[in-house]
């Protein structure tokens, strides 16, 4: 199996988490999350409560509407400098524990959120997937999942998917939600999570990263 690294943003209840998760186990490959925040926490000597406090969020009052070219210029802040902790500074600490996973780990893995199909999308071995579904269903799998009143889990869904999308913009310049931002993008209002997974499997060799016979 050669080196590849998988990319999946995603709805907040579209199961692109458990889809993930379940293509990790299918073919035997790393699961990245919150473990780059660890990682960017242990790289920059940051404490990780503010990596996990900008988790694919943006301090109200920071996004710029009219902002075409994001944010992100991969520039570091060394700790003496002001710009340190800043939001821009614990972005470009992901974007490198990203970059080095894409390139220099030689591990096979799927890394979700942290806009990482823009960090890394251009490389080769990378392919970029957004996964969504209606509101409809995201509301009822949130309210399976997380035991909440449709209501609430309709708010709740639309606060997260704002916020991601927020993110998104304001260090890319791009949209979330635009499928040229990706190489697939998979409704998952339309199919199952296990028929999902092969749809993946299937791309990863029809892009000669994965061998025929997996």
């Amino acid at each position: 199996m050669k080196h590849f690294v998988i990319t999946i943003a995603r709805g907040y209840g579209s199961g692109g988490s458990h889809i993930a998760h379940k293509l990790c186990n299918r073919l035997g490959i790393k699961y990245y999350d919150t473990e780059i925040l660890d990682m960017a926490s242990n790289l920059s000597s940051i404490n990780e409560k503010y990596f996990y406090e900008a988790n694919e969020k943006i301090k109200k009052g920071f996004l710029s509407v009219n902002n075409k070219k994001g944010h992100y210029t991969g520039k570091i802040y060394s700790v003496e400098d002001k710009q340190y902790l800043s939001n821009e500074n614990l972005f470009s600490y992901q974007a490198k524990v990203i970059k080095d996973i894409a390139i220099e780990n030689n591990v096979s893995c799927v890394i979700i959120g942290k806009a990482a199909n823009y960090i890394i999308g251009s490389l080769k071995n990378v392919v970029t997937i957004n996964i969504q579904a209606p509101l409809d269903k995201c509301i009822n799998n949130i309210s399976e999942r997380v035991l909440l009143n449709k209501k609430e889990a309709r708010e709740l869904i639309l606060k997260t998917d704002k916020y991601r999308s927020d993110y998104y913009h304001y260090y890319t310049g791009g949209e979330w939600n635009d499928p040229k931002e990706y190489d697939l993008t998979i409704n998952t209002g339309s199919i199952d999570e296990d028929y999902a997974v092969e749809i993946i499997v299937d791309y990863l060799k029809h892009q000669n990263l994965l061998d025929k016979d997996k």
